[in-house]
């Protein structure tokens, strides 16, 4: 038994307030579970490792990722600051066909070997559990090829990998997008559930994306296949995906920057978690930010996370994360925090294993060097990790 001492501890347990906070506090583990939170002097003897006063939170989670994919969009970049829309670059061939055509030229191994620094990038700062996402792949082979170079990186980090081949129409079926859904509610998420490659499924519902009919098929077969589902939801406009998903009980329903009164209301009723990406309200100059106080005043659950991806958020800090969640979109210090622990795990259907620190979970613990909680939001370009411990080790 391992037993890190002499620490304050932000448990983000539920039933706690704020943070959860003990103060001089300890957490011991045995055979890579929690065993023990509590008080320091009635912690359980064994292996001692002094903390010496550093804070420990749960491990930091990153709920929603493009993170393997192959090249990047600078050049995209460089023309909204021209000017060009979003929509105009994906209209015009650009956006995820550019992607896509660049990560089905690679091989599995060269797509997970040129995705690994990135992963690298979330560790440094004290991530443990990483949902990726496919959907640059847009076929079943490289749909699946692109969840086996996610599963490939799970030798760093935990990964919850997500099917999303509804995230655009590929070249092969361009015109005919109900072609497409039938592809992929009949041949790919049968493939991708019998080989047990996903976790969850998705879709990208939106006017450059797929119709709330569309994605609801998607949602139909992702049910019959046994998989959860959630989507990326009221981004650019309001097309009711988040009530959509609200009525399929998703575990989560993304961005949500137009999402209306109807949307937040069924999102609590379901207990469909809010997933807040402020990387690409940022990256896009957007200026309708996400209804934070409606979610907060209802009760809906919201959790914070890069939304890594080449041509709208290639954002690889969580912590930059948190930052931009606080200053663009007023959340407080404590939401953040449980946004990228206790919150993201929610998100990912994952918080019976991890995202607090309560005996019985997964050891990932973050240990941080810092004098309080806030600073881990507060700074920008700052890295205070100690030391990240993952799965007890």
């Amino acid at each position: 038994m391992k037993v890190w001492r002499n620490a304050r501890l932000a448990t983000l347990a539920p039933g706690l307030p704020g943070l959860g906070v003990i103060e001089d506090g300890a957490v011991a583990a045995e055979g890579g579970r929690i065993v023990y939170v509590g008080p320091g002097a009635d912690a359980p003897t064994g292996e001692a490792v002094d903390c010496e006063g550093r804070w420990i939170t749960p491990g930091l989670i990153d709920c929603h990722t493009h993170l393997v994919h192959a090249g990047d969009r600078a050049q995209e970049f460089e023309l909204r600051l021209r000017g060009a829309g979003y929509e105009e670059i994906a209209r015009a061939g650009g956006g995820i066909a550019s992607t896509v055509a660049c990560t089905r030229a690679l091989s599995e191994s060269e797509l997970a070997a040129v995705s690994r620094p990135r992963l690298e990038a979330l560790v440094a700062e004290g991530v443990t559990t990483v949902e990726i996402k496919s959907g640059y792949g847009l076929s079943l082979p490289e749909e699946l090829k692109m969840l086996r170079a996610a599963r490939a990186l799970g030798d760093r980090a935990s990964i919850v990998t997500t099917f999303l081949g509804a995230h655009a129409l590929p070249p092969e079926h361009a015109g005919d997008p109900d072609g497409y859904i039938d592809r992929v509610c009949r041949e790919m998420i049968p493939a991708v559930a019998e080989a047990g490659l996903a976790d969850a499924v998705d879709a990208f519902c939106e006017g450059i994306g797929f119709t709330p009919c569309q994605t609801e098929r998607v949602f139909a077969a992702a049910r019959a296949a046994g998989l959860p589902v959630k989507l990326h939801a009221e981004q650019l406009s309001n097309l009711g995906g988040a009530a959509l998903a609200a009525r399929h009980h998703a575990l989560s329903a993304d961005h949500l920057e137009h999402l209306d009164e109807d949307g937040v209301r069924a999102m609590a009723e379901a207990g469909t978690t809010a997933v807040l990406l402020p990387g690409a309200y940022y990256f896009l100059r957007d200026e309708t930010p996400p209804p934070v106080e409606a979610l907060r005043s209802a009760g809906v659950a919201m959790a914070v996370a890069t939304d890594c991806n080449p041509g709208t958020s290639p954002l690889t800090s969580i912590l930059l994360a948190m930052n931009m969640a606080a200053t663009l979109f007023r959340l407080t210090v404590e939401e953040c925090l449980a946004g990228v622990t206790r919150e993201a795990a929610r998100a990912l259907g994952r918080l019976d294993r991890v995202g607090t620190l309560e005996p019985g979970k997964v050891c990932d613990l973050a240990i941080w060097d810092i004098e309080r909680p806030a600073e881990l939001v507060y700074r920008m370009g700052f890295n205070p990790l100690h030391v990240r411990i993952w799965r007890g080790c």
